[in-house]
């Protein structure tokens, strides 16, 4: 059996977090409580699964938290830089070089915008294809989302290897039938794609 695809996850995976981005920062510079951005009132919406826009979750911060538009506008801003954060460049490098031997793909919980934020990367110029979960309405572990991936991709799962920061979702991957390794650093995580790679060849 041979791999055909390599499915990854974006946010700890192929982009770098800083925890320390956001919301602090933000909070401090207005005099906000800590953790008062990310204890504001209930959602109207789950926005990992699409039930809310971009522009919700802003109105929605801006009305719990009294922001004006600049403030509001700023926290957005924020948001993303730590979302984005920053390319994993030898692991982004590693992946890009799968092509064109196998298919690449990305697995991603995700929320409105996500896409577009992330076009700064390039992702979609290295991809065969994106499955962002507040597109398609389905988070992993859920094993709908790991199916829709492979149909989307045109591969059996045992044919996928996949990486993912989060025990759970390397879990459900492997539940799904793909090969899946749990990426704790880049070095260790290459080397294990590259055993699975060798051992189905």
């Amino acid at each position: 059996m041979t791999i055909r695809a390599v499915v990854f996850d974006i946010g700890s995976v192929l982009e770098v977090i800083d925890e320390s981005v956001f919301p602090a920062p933000f909070e401090r510079r207005h005099g906000l409580a800590p953790g008062a951005v990310l204890g504001v009132a209930e959602w109207p919406g789950d926005a990992g699964i699409g039930e809310v826009t971009e522009a919700e979750v802003r109105a929605h911060w801006q009305q719990h938290l009294a922001l004006s538009d600049d403030q509001a506008d700023e926290l957005l801003r924020d948001y993303w830089t730590w979302y984005c954060g920053t390319l994993d460049q030898p692991l982004f490098d590693w992946f890009v070089a799968q092509r064109p031997h196998r298919k690449t793909g990305i697995l991603s919980n995700s929320g409105p915008g996500a896409r577009e934020a992330e076009r700064m990367w390039g992702f979609e110029d290295v991809t065969d294809d994106i499955v962002y979960s507040h597109e398609v309405r389905l988070r992993k572990p859920d094993p709908a989302i790991y199916a829709l991936t492979a149909e989307r991709l045109a591969v059996a799962s045992h044919e996928i290897v996949f990486l993912d920061d989060v025990v759970a979702n390397v879990d459900a991957a492997r539940g799904a039938g793909w090969h899946a390794v749990l990426h704790v650093d880049t070095p260790t995580s290459i080397r294990d794609l590259e055993a699975v790679i060798a051992a189905e060849q």
